[in-house]
């Protein structure tokens, strides 16, 4: 009877972080830049580049190209930025 208790609480402690408090990510992270590898079929793109010239070194001797992420949008200026700007207007 002893060992099925202790199962049951270690299932429990294993279930826990699943019930309480837990909260799914926010960030998302969308770069740039994306890789457009060569390739008999056209290759598979990769989007996670910072700079053009990173994108560029990647796909160097791969008959890849790279061009601008459509998906990518400019972050949101801070906030101290906003204000500032609504003062000076």
């Amino acid at each position: 009877m002893r060992p099925i208790s202790l199962f049951g609480a270690a299932c429990l402690l294993a279930l826990l972080p699943l019930v309480g408090g837990t909260q799914p990510s926010a960030a998302t992270v969308i770069y740039p830049w994306c890789a457009h590898y060569g390739g008999r079929l056209g290759g598979a793109p990769n989007c996670g580049f910072t700079t053009f010239a990173q994108c560029l070194a990647t796909v160097s001797g791969t008959q890849g190209t790279c061009e601008m992420n459509p998906w990518y949008a400019l972050p949101p200026p801070a906030p101290a930025d906003r204000a500032r700007r609504l003062r000076a207007q």
